[in-house]
């Protein structure tokens, strides 16, 4: 396969994608949105400096009380 696909367009028009979304039953426009706000995450830089996912003690803390209840 020799072709290259280089915008989102050409990927969401591809007939390939376009079968395998449908069985998954994801809708183009919804997959459009959840990658351009992504995008715009990860390009606000006022975002840069704070972590996406707290420090494992935090989560730990979160967490202790549904560990003891098992």
């Amino acid at each position: 396969m020799s072709e290259s696909i280089n915008t989102l367009d050409e990927l969401l028009n591809d007939p390939m994608v376009q079968l395998v979304m449908a069985r998954d039953r994801v809708r183009p426009a919804e997959l459009r949105m959840l990658l351009e706000r992504a995008r715009d995450r990860a390009s606000d830089d006022s975002r840069a400096d704070r972590p996406l996912m707290p420090p494992a003690h935090v989560v730990a803390r979160s967490c202790i009380k549904q560990w003891l209840h098992r």
